[in-house]
Order: structure tokens, then C-alpha cells, then sequence
């Protein structure tokens, strides 16, 4: 079965077609600068393949969809009722699900949701304090960057050769952690939405909310005009006054002097550190932390930041390991009890596996996996 996997950017879209279940790489490509979907996507090619689905890495559509789904219209219009609460995402989304169906007619289109890792979340950390009417109508934290965490959970005890209780730090443009206790996640740093937690290239992480309310009652400000300031000049682009966000300008930015990008990249540090050590008191421990993403795999300075003045915790961090050497590799010293990794994330192996769960012939499931 020969999957096509997409991985939808906002001005990017990368794929890859995965044989299943042998997991081989039978095409993949990339299309820059996207302006119209539909043009993008009509340049993919599966090469001399023929492909038997279509497989999106989906983010929000409420309660009834966090697994793996054949896409139909009640997806589709769920994807649309939670577009508020993911309005980059699902808006990409949508227009890829049509945009496929008229490029590929009659191939199905799978959504494999986000949410899916963090079922196994427990109530009390699944739950807001909010009216209980607002529960039933799934104002629950759902968490996300689901695909990645689980690749991680299955990644670091496989390399350990033991299970363990995991905190896994996916940073980059778009960052999360998920607190992983011998593969089940518990608690994660992203809630309702993707816009909370730590916090993002451009997207504000937590925030109270009445600092939203006061500001749109002081100012006249509609939702239209909150969501845009807050989806695309905060985080860490809000704080340093650098466009985008990107650490490694920020990090740039503060090597010559900017005290907000220095001030920004402290922020960013001290959330990942509080949540380590929280994350450690929900678990009853910690064996092992992973960094993954554009940041964490990468930036050795963000690493060590991190991880500076955890020894309590037993995190402790090798400098050499920790600047040199490529691909999936341990970071912390011999002497550490905590392991620490650097790894390079699959998501597209993940959901590939969900959907072929999904679609296989002998599989009895109906619409969902």
C-alpha cells in the first residue's frame, strides 16, 4: 500500500510516499514559496506509484475527532467549526482536502488528528476551570504535535533499551513538551489550542485571559484583530521585536547586542525549564528528556540553556557531546542520572502507521483507528 504523506507549511509543502507496511521511501519532494495550494499540489508525483491514500498530519476538530479518520464531510465540517481554534492550521487543511480531491479523485484522504497520542492524558490534567457547559462543548485541553511526541516515545527507550518516564521537547518555529510516563502521555504544554503552552515563533504561548479581554474592551479591538496580533506578532517575535521569531536570528540578534532577543530567548529557556521540573513531579521522576524540532535537535546553546541548573533533577549535560556529533545521539555525561537526547523526529512515519492501521484489508475498523 503506498501512502502520500503531506506536510503542509505556510509557504512550504514537503512529501514523501511511504510503501506499507515495509515502511520504504518510494518518492518524496518539495514545492517552496506556496502561493495557491491547488497549483502546489497538482506538482506532486508519486513517481511510477500509484497511490492508495492520502494521509494529512491533521491538527483540531473538536472531541469526536482525536484518532484517525477516512475524511468525509463530517470532518470537513468539523475542521470548520474549530477553525477559531486553529485558524493556520485548519485553514491549510481544508484547502488541502479539496485541493487533493480534485487532484486525485477517487484516492481517499485520511486525517490522522494530533490529538490522538494524548488521550491517554487523565482528567485532572485534561480539565479547565471553566462552566461546565463549556466542557460539553469541548473546551478541554487536547494537546498537539501528537505524531512527534509518539515517535519520541517509541525513539528513546528503543536507544536506552529500557522504558522510561519522558519528558519530550519539541522546539522549533511551533513548540511543545509532553510529559511521557513509559509511553503514555499525561500532560502536555498545549491545551485547546495550538496557541498555548510555550511559547512559538509568532504565536503567544499562555496568557491570561482577561489581559486578552481588557485590551480588546480598551481598545475596541474584535476577535479578528486580537487572533491576527496574537497568531502572527507574538511569541517569540512579540517579545524580541525579530520578525518571524526564528531563534537562530534571535540568537543572532542578541550576539550583537539586542537585549529583547537576549531577553526573549530567557523566556523561552526559563517556560522549558519550569515545565521539566513539573513535568518530573507528575511522573514521580525522570529518567530521560529529549530535544527534537528545528530547535531542539539543533541548537546546542538552547540545549545547555535548558538543562543549566537542573543537576537537582540529575540533568546533566556533557559540552562536547552536546556540540559535536550528528544524528540521534545522547547529549548528557556519564555521570548524569537523567539521560538526554537530541534526536531527529518522523512524523510522517507515525501517521503513516495510523492510516495504514486504518486502511489495511483485514482491518475491521470503520472510520476510525
Amino acid at each position: 500500500m503506498n501512502l502520500l504523506i503531506p506536510n503542509l507549511g505556510s509557504t512550504s509543502l514537503k512529501y514523501q510516499v511511504l510503501e506499507m507496511p515495509s515502511e520504504t521511501v518510494r518518492a518524496k519532494g518539495r514545492v517552496e514559496r506556496v502561493r495557491d495550494y491547488r497549483e502546489a499540489i497538482a506538482q506532486i508525483s508519486g513517481g511510477k506509484d500509484k497511490i492508495d491514500a492520502i494521509v494529512l498530519k491533521a491538527v483540531h476538530a473538536g472531541p469526536h475527532y482525536r484518532g484517525t479518520f477516512l475524511v468525509d464531510d463530517g470532518v470537513v465540517d468539523a475542521l470548520r467549526q474549530f477553525l477559531p481554534a486553529a485558524p493556520a492550521h485548519n485553514a491549510i487543511y481544508l484547502t488541502a482536502i479539496e485541493a487533493f480531491r480534485l487532484a486525485m479523485p477517487g484516492v481517499p484522504v485520511v486525517a490522522a488528528f494530533e490529538p490522538e497520542f494524548h488521550v491517554t492524558m487523565p482528567e485532572h490534567a485534561r480539565l479547565y476551570g471553566v462552566p461546565r457547559s463549556w466542557i460539553d462543548e469541548g473546551v478541554v485541553k487536547y494537546g498537539f504535535h501528537g505524531a512527534s511526541h509518539q515517535y519520541i516515545a517509541g525513539r528513546v527507550p528503543e536507544m536506552l533499551g529500557r522504558p522510561v518516564r519522558l519528558v519530550s521537547c519539541h522546539l522549533g518555529g511551533s513548540s511543545s513538551m509532553c510529559a511521557i510516563d513509559r509511553g503514555r502521555s499525561i500532560d502536555t504544554t498545549m491545551g485547546f489550542s495550538p496557541q498555548s503552552g510555550l511559547e512559538n515563533a509568532t504565536r503567544h504561548g499562555d496568557l491570561d485571559v482577561f489581559a486578552v479581554l481588557y485590551m480588546m474592551e480598551r481598545h475596541l479591538w474584535g476577535p479578528e484583530e486580537v487572533r491576527r496580533q496574537l497568531a502572527t506578532g507574538g511569541g517569540l517575535a512579540g517579545l524580541s521585536g525579530v520578525p518571524g521569531g526564528d531563534v537562530r536570528d534571535l540568537e543572532a540578534a542578541a550576539a550583537t547586542g539586542s537585549a529583547q532577543a537576549e531577553q526573549a530567548l530567557a523566556v523561552f529557556v526559563y517556560q522549558v525549564k519550569k515545565t521539566l521540573g513539573a513535568y518530573a513531579a507528575a511522573m514521580g521522576g525522570l529518567d530521560a528528556v529529549a530535544f527534537t524540532g528545528g530547535i531542539g535537535e539543533n541548537s546546542a546553546r538552547l540545549r545547555a540553556a535548558c538543562c543549566a541548573g537542573l543537576e537537582f533533577l540529575g540533568i546533566q549535560i556533557d559540552p562536547v557531546r552536546n556540540e559535536t556529533g550528528s544524528g540521534d545521539r545522547l547529549v548528557s555525561s556519564d555521570q548524569s542520572g537523567v539521560a538526554v537526547l537530541a534526536l531527529s523526529t518522523n512524523e510522517e512515519l507515525i501517521v503513516a502507521r495510523r492510516a495504514y492501521r486504518l486502511l489495511k484489508p483485514e482491518s475491521s475498523n470503520a472510520g476510525q483507528c
